[in-house]
């Protein structure tokens, strides 16, 4: 009687071809990515029309498989050139990512090493490393050593999360007093805070409650106060930008943080872009107050040389963020059960890579004061070019800078004269400086946090303004 065995799944010497060729996949990406990295003069690239990336790179995707090779050579010369280098020191647009070259090399690294960065059981080490970087944030910005936090996708995720916790926090201790809950929860904003806090409260079905802006961009106490007054219990949270991204302004946070003197309420500092100004002597008296906030994020993919994507969220009290968004689930009971730090507890995101390792990396390595250099630099060569603005007869500042914004106007010129004028440059690969706008006046805009960028590259860009 014979009986059937079953064959080996994959035979000796196919194991050894799948090893062989991994090894070329791996040698031929990670030289890639180290000539990358080391690139100085990587061009500013423009982005390629629907029909161009058709007909240079067609589909990519079949049943056989092209092979690593001309996979990487596909992305190479034709998917990454059509890609703008937001790293390039001639890149102004938007908010720029001028990444450490080490935070970007130990961003290999945490996908390489499979870390799962969403409880201490399965990540403890990144978690720790993590976390040592929260403390440091935390206590730069005057929040007390109970301070805690997560490292989550970026800003929109981060102001989210915090103001998911705030309404939790609200509703609990309205449940506690034996209170109805509002009609309608309510956040309170300025009208030019970032547009995720309007996408925030669409999520949570809230309403924004606009104060006003001065002239000079800066929501102040006053119109605050009278926000609190006609809303009452129903806000769960007053929202400080600090630094604007269309202008970098910081509004009035001292003032702001000293009305919780008079009520209590969930003070929430959007500070993406600009809170990493207040690692700075210089900029840092602009941030006094921001010891009081509830919670608070930054983005070390902005201005704290960070690869894509990573947001710090920052909490007072973890516990009332823990509380808001635990997950529960048998599955995770193993989690839900201890008492050990698990990021995913503080933000609407379960399952997160260790996002927040390069800038450990990074940081580790340089040491803290490396970073307000550069910091600092940035917001130097921003009065800068605001001096040589102000020099020119042809355009105009907008406002002046505090942070590493600079928001001017070329005299005469109409909406089209920018667009123009901004592909042209782009064209040319000399620039990447989209036009933007202030109420319904068009304009210009340098957004600084590049490092390598240097006051002739704006002068240069300057001088093309004809």
């Amino acid at each position: 009687m014979t009986r059937d065995l079953p064959a080996p799944a994959v035979s000796a010497q196919r194991m050894h071809a799948i090893t062989e060729e991994t090894t070329q996949i791996v040698d031929m990406v990670l030289e890639y990515a180290r000539r990358r990295i080391l690139s100085d003069d990587t061009p500013l690239d423009k982005p390629f029309t629907p029909s161009e990336l058709r007909r240079l790179a067609g589909r990519t995707i079949s049943d056989e498989g092209m092979g690593a090779r001309r996979a990487l050579a596909l992305f190479e010369n034709v998917l990454a050139p059509s890609c703008i280098t937001t790293e390039h020191p001639q890149y102004l647009s938007f908010i720029p990512s001028a990444p450490s070259k080490a935070a970007t090399a130990f961003d290999l690294i945490v996908s390489a090493t499979a870390v799962y960065g969403g409880s201490w059981l399965e990540g403890s080490g990144a978690v720790y490393a993590e976390n040592d970087v929260l403390a440091w944030l935390a206590h730069e910005f005057g929040l007390p050593e109970t301070a805690g936090g997560v490292f989550v996708q970026g800003g929109t995720i981060g102001n989210l999360s915090a103001l998911v916790a705030a309404r939790d926090h609200a509703d609990r201790l309205r449940r506690e007093a034996g209170r109805a809950r509002p009609e309608r929860w309510v956040v309170v904003a300025s009208s030019e805070a970032h547009s995720s806090i309007a996408s925030a409260a669409r999520v949570m079905d809230i309403d924004v409650v606009v104060v006003r802006a001065g002239d000079d961009g800066v929501m102040r106490a006053d119109g605050v106060r009278d926000a609190l007054r006609e809303h009452g219990d129903a806000v769960i949270a007053v929202v400080v930008t600090g630094g604007s991204t269309n202008f970098g302004i910081v509004d009035d946070l001292a003032g702001v943080a000293a009305l919780k003197d008079e009520r209590d309420f969930w003070l929430h500092v959007d500070g993406a872009y600009g809170l990493a100004a207040a690692l700075t002597e210089i900029a840092r008296p602009r941030f006094a107050g921001l010891e009081r906030a509830d919670s608070l994020i930054v983005d070390p993919h902005k201005w704290l040389f960070t690869p894509f994507d990573s947001c710090a969220l920052l909490y007072r009290d973890p516990e009332i963020a823990r509380l808001a968004h635990t997950q529960h689930a048998e599955y995770l009971d193993a989690l839900t059960d201890s008492s050990e730090w698990n990021p995913s507890d503080y933000s609407v995101q379960l399952t997160r890579r260790a996002r927040g390792l390069p800038l450990w990396f990074s940081l580790a390595t340089f040491g803290a004061q490396a970073y307000r250099d550069a910091i600092t630099a940035s917001i130097e060569l921003a009065h800068a070019a605001a001096d040589e603005i102000r020099a020119r007869e042809h355009v105009r500042l907008v406002r002046d800078p505090q942070l590493s914004v600079v928001v001017f106007e070329r005299i005469g010129w109409e909406h089209g004269d920018y667009a123009h004028w901004s592909n042209r440059l782009l064209d040319d690969q000399h620039a990447f400086v989209v036009p933007s706008s202030h109420a319904g006046r068009p304009n210009a805009r340098f957004a600084i946090v590049n490092p390598r960028t240097t006051v002739d590259d704006l002068i240069g860009i300057l001088d093309t303004m004809v």
